[in-house]
């Protein structure tokens, strides 16, 4: 995290395309991460980092006691859910890309295929002037 928490690096190792990402922090995130120690982790708020079925056994007890959730959700819905927000919000597929750390648009498009676009009208068209 950077020294205000406003954003946080993401490794390349560590993520699906490889490359290092600075991600903004949301407000509603920085609030709840306490200005402790650079080193803690912010999940087991010790130096020591998750086991690898930290999240997925998490996540199994969360599904089971929530009444929200289908059986076939995942975590990983949540990033399409994610990317949609951003769409309506800013109305910028290529800040969708940016935010979601795509390599390419077509990779953004297929996250928002579910998207209902408004139908382009007549009027939304350039006008051309033919001499």
């Amino acid at each position: 995290f950077s020294d205000d928490l406003e954003f946080i690096s993401l490794s390349g190792k560590r993520n699906k395309s490889g490359r290092n990402r600075i991600v903004p922090v949301s407000p509603y995130i920085r609030e709840s991460l306490r200005p402790g120690r650079r080193t803690d982790n912010i999940f087991t708020a010790t130096e020591e980092p998750y086991n690898a079925c930290f999240f997925k056994t998490l996540w199994s007890r969360y599904k089971k006691q929530s009444k929200l959730l289908e059986a076939n959700q995942t975590l990983y819905s949540f990033r399409h859910t994610g990317a949609i927000e951003v769409y309506k919000k800013t109305k910028d597929i290529a800040v969708v890309q940016q935010v979601m750390g795509h390599a390419t648009m077509q990779v953004t498009l297929g996250y928002l295929r579910n998207l209902e676009v408004p139908v382009l009208r007549v009027e939304d068209m350039p006008k051309v002037n033919v001499q």
